[in-house]
C-alpha cells in the first residue's frame, strides 16, 4: 500500500513539472497571446458542463490570455490530477475492520492510480507541440484516455452499490474529479471550435495514428513480424511455453508473464498448451504487446470461480485481466464457472488500448465479458452468457462473432448488453455487427418462458449499436429493455442497422428517445471499426480478420 502511494505521490510530481514546463515554455516562446487565442476563459467555459470549475481551472492562466491548445488542455489535465490525488487521500480515512469494505476502497486506489497514469500519458503525449494541427491529431487518442479516466472513476462507484450511503460519500469524493474531467472532454471535442479550427489548411488534418506505420502496423513490430501475418496460419515463435504436463518452461502462464523481460521492447509471444488452467491471470499495466494463443478456444481454456456472491467486487471477479496495451489472444477460452446463482461473475476483463481476441470463446453467466476501457476488438469468437453478459465504457467492436444466450435463473431475464458510457463526450460504445445472435440449445425449449433483450442502459448515455447481423427470434418484439423506469431512456443511443433473422424486426420494438432505426449508411459508417476505434491504425498489426467498413 505504501508502495502505491509513493507510485502515485512520483506521478504527482513529475506531472505538476512537465505541465508547468509546457504552461512557462509556451507562454515565453510566444509571448502571451497568438492567432490561436480564443477571445476569453468564458468562451472555452461555456461549452463545458460545470462552468464554475473550468472558470477556476482556467483563470490562472487569463494574465497572459491562453496562449496555446496545449497550454488548455494541460490545464484542464493538471486540475484533474489534483482532485484524483485528493480522492486518494480521502479514500484512506474510510478504511476500517471491514474486508470486503476495504476491497473496494482498495479497488479504488487502484483504479485512481490507472487514471493518474492515463492522465500523464495524455499530457506526455503532447509532447513540445505548440500548434493547433497537431492537437488535432492527437484528439482522438485524447478523448480514448480521458474517457478511460471517467470508467476508473465509475468503477470505483460502482464498486459501493449495494452501500448507499457510502457510495454518496465516495460520489462527494470524487464530485470534483468528474466534473473536471468531464470539462476537459468537452473541451478537447470543442477544440476545432474553440480555437477556429476552420481557418486550418485541410491537409494538416488527419494524419497517421501514433505509434503506426502507413501500412496500418505498429511501430515496435519487425518487419519480419509484418510479414509473418500477412498469412493468419502462420504462429510466431514463442518467447514462452506454457504446459501442464511440464513440457514447456512454465507450468503456469502467470509464471510466464512473470518473466517478461523489463522494458520489453517488442512483441511478448506466449503459446499456451492444450489444457485446463485454473489460475488467475492479469497481463500488468508494464507488459505491453503481449501475444498469447493456444491450441485451440475448446482446448487452451483459463478457468476461474471468483463472483459477487461470494465477496469479490465485479472489477476484481475476472478470471482473466487484460490491462497492458496492445494485448492479443488467440486460440483459448476464459471461463467464469460460478454459475447463474452467483450474480457478476466476469471471465475476461480487458482495459488494454487497441487489444484484440479472436477464435476465443468468453464463457459464463451475469457480466461475463468486462469491456472495461479503451479501444478493443473481437473477431470470430464466441461469447455467452445471460445477465448483462457484455458490458464495459470500452469503444468495442464485435465482429463476425456468435453471440449466445444461456439459460438463466428462474425468473430471470437475458440482456446481451449493458454498455455503461457516463458522459456524452465520451467517445465509448458497443458495436455488433455481421455477428449471428442465438439462443444456446439449453435455453431454446425454454424460450417462452425466458424473455431475452439486446441490452439495457445502465448509465446515462449508454450507446449499443447492432448492425448487419442475424438476430434470432428468441429477441423480444421490443428489443431493448429499461433498467430503472425511464432512467436514460432519453439519453442512450442503441442503434440497429440492416439486420435480418426473425428477432430483427424493428416495427414493434422500444419508442424511447433514445433508439434509433438506422436508415442512412452514412450514419451506420460511423460506427464500423474504421470510424469508431481509428482501426485503420492498428487492427492490421493484430493478425486478426476484419474489415475496416461496412460488410454490405
Amino acid at each position: 500500500m505504501k508502495a502505491s502511494r509513493v507510485c502515485v505521490t512520483i506521478l504527482i510530481v513529475i506531472f505538476f513539472g512537465v505541465g508547468l514546463i509546457i504552461v512557462i515554455n509556451r507562454d515565453r516562446k510566444n509571448g502571451g497571446a497568438t492567432h490561436d487565442t480564443p477571445e476569453s476563459v468564458d468562451s472555452i467555459c461555456t461549452l463545458t458542463d460545470y462552468k464554475q470549475a473550468c472558470i477556476a481551472t482556467m483563470t490562472p492562466l487569463a494574465h497572459n490570455r491562453i496562449s496555446t491548445p496545449v497550454n488548455v488542455f494541460n490545464a484542464a489535465i493538471l486540475a484533474i490530477v489534483e482532485a484524483v490525488s485528493a480522492a486518494g487521500t480521502a479514500f484512506v480515512s474510510y478504511a476500517d475492520n471491514d474486508i470486503n469494505h476495504n476491497q473496494r476502497l482498495d479497488d479504488c486506489k487502484e483504479l485512481m492510480g490507472y487514471a493518474l497514469e492515463e492522465l500523464l500519458a495524455s499530457s506526455r503525449m503532447l509532447g513540445n507541440q505548440t500548434d493547433l494541427p497537431s492537437m488535432l491529431d492527437k484528439q482522438p487518442e485524447l478523448m480514448n484516455f480521458l474517457s478511460a479516466v471517467v470508467a476508473y472513476q465509475e468503477t470505483c462507484l460502482d464498486g459501493f452499490d449495494n452501500e448507499p450511503e457510502l457510495r454518496a460519500k465516495m460520489e462527494n469524493v470524487l464530485l470534483n474529479t468528474t466534473q473536471l474531467t468531464s470539462n476537459a472532454l468537452a473541451i478537447v471535442a470543442s477544440t476545432p471550435i474553440i480555437f477556429k479550427a476552420n481557418d486550418i489548411p485541410s491537409g494538416t488534418r488527419g494524419r497517421k495514428l501514433l505509434g503506426t506505420h502507413k501500412k496500418g502496423y505498429p511501430s515496435w513490430m519487425s518487419v519480419d513480424d509484418q510479414k509473418l501475418l500477412k498469412s493468419s496460419d502462420v504462429v510466431l515463435r514463442p518467447h514462452a511455453v506454457v504446459a501442464k504436463d511440464e513440457s514447456g518452461q512454465f507450468k503456469t502462464i502467470m509464471g510466464a508473464l512473470a518473466a517478461y523481460p523489463k522494458g520489453n521492447v517488442g512483441r511478448y509471444v506466449v503459446y499456451v498448451k492444450e489444457g485446463i488452467y485454473d489460475e488467475y491471470v492479469t497481463v500488468t499495466k508494464d507488459q505491453v504487446n503481449v501475444f498469447m494463443f493456444g491450441d485451440g478456444a475448446d482446448k487452451t481454456i483459463i478457468t476461474g470461480n471468483r463472483s459477487h456472491k461470494t465477496g469479490w467486487t465485479t472489477y476484481k471477479s475476472a478470471t482473466f485481466s487484460a490491462i497492458g496495451s496492445g494485448f492479443i489472444a488467440k486460440s483459448m477460452g476464459f471461463r467464469n464457472t460460478a454459475g447463474p446463482e452467483a450474480a457478476q461473475a466476469v471471465a475476461l476483463r480487458s482495459q488494454s488500448d487497441r487489444s484484440a481476441f479472436f477464435d476465443v470463446h468468453i464463457d459464463g453467466y451475469q457480466h461475463t465479458l468486462y469491456t472495461h476501457t479503451h479501444r478493443q476488438f473481437y473477431s470470430s469468437s464466441i461469447i455467452s452468457g445471460t445477465v448483462d453478459f457484455i458490458f464495459g465504457d470500452a469503444a468495442v467492436i464485435i465482429q463476425n462473432c456468435l453471440i449466445i444466450c444461456k439459460l438463466p435463473l428462474h425468473g430471470q431475464t437475458n440482456t446481451i448488453t449493458a454498455q455503461r458510457r457516463k458522459m456524452a463526450q465520451e467517445t465509448t460504445g458497443l458495436v455488433i455487427q455481421h455477428c449471428h445472435i442465438m439462443a444456446d440449445p439449453k435455453l431454446f425449449p425454454a424460450r417462452s418462458q425466458v424473455k431475452s433483450y439486446l441490452g439495457r442502459p445502465l448509465k446515462e448515455y449508454s450507446r449499443t449499436i447492432v448492425m448487419e447481423s442475424v438476430v434470432d427470434d428468441f429477441i423480444q418484439p421490443d428489443g431493448w429493455l429499461p433498467w430503472q423506469g425511464t432512467f436514460a431512456l432519453d439519453t442512450c443511443f442503441y442503434g440497429e442497422y440492416a439486420n435480418v433473422g426473425g428477432g430483427a424486426g424493428t416495427d414493434r420494438r422500444v419508442k424511447w428517445k433514445g433508439f434509433k432505426v438506422i436508415k442512412d449508411r452514412n450514419e451506420a459508417m460511423r460506427y464500423t471499426a474504421g470510424a469508431f476505434v481509428q482501426g485503420n491504425g492498428w487492427l492490421k498489426g493484430t493478425g486478426a480478420p476484419f474489415y475496416l467498413g461496412l460488410k454490405g
